[in-house]
């Protein structure tokens, strides 16, 4: 039988200081390294177009009021020709509802006459009116980024 004891070797002062710089290199460098993956994928968000088709002309007779729910617009159509107006409410938020008279917030009671000023209740501000115009393949466009004035309206031939 070999004499052998388990002597436990002691680390050098030198050994463990290396050790340590050693750890904190590769802990300094993770971030670093994760940067590099993140500016390899686009910093995009997808979100809906603010300019979408609402169909054909002919889709919206004379006297027609078309509420387009994934986009939050009521279209009108009338002799004189087409106009939209914003279904969210300017108070916050909140998705209006066709009435006799205008239009109502189910929320918070406000009320808006047929143009989207406000009549009652405690929205700041009249409902939006968005700008239409025809693509080239003849379908109404509305452009939700360009609000127009009060009683715009895209007059057709």
């Amino acid at each position: 039988m070999s004499n052998k004891t388990d002597e436990k070797k002691e680390v050098s002062r030198r050994d463990f200081l290396g050790l340590v710089s050693l750890g904190m290199a590769v802990l300094a460098s993770i971030p670093v390294i994760g940067g590099a993956f993140r500016m390899a994928k686009a910093n995009v968000r997808y979100e809906d177009s603010i300019k979408f088709k609402i169909g054909m002309i002919e889709d919206f007779p004379v006297g027609a009021v078309k509420k387009i729910d994934e986009r939050k617009v009521f279209i009108f159509a009338d002799e004189d020709g087409f106009s939209a107006i914003s279904a969210v409410c300017t108070h916050l938020g909140c998705i209006v509802f066709k009435t006799e008279g205008g239009f109502q917030c189910p929320c918070h009671g406000s009320k808006y006459n047929e143009g989207g000023k406000v009549i009652a209740g405690p929205a700041p501000r009249p409902l939006s009116w968005f700008e239409i115009s025809q693509g080239i393949d003849g379908t109404l466009v509305v452009d939700a980024s360009k609000e127009v004035s009060a009683g715009t309206k895209y007059k057709f031939v």
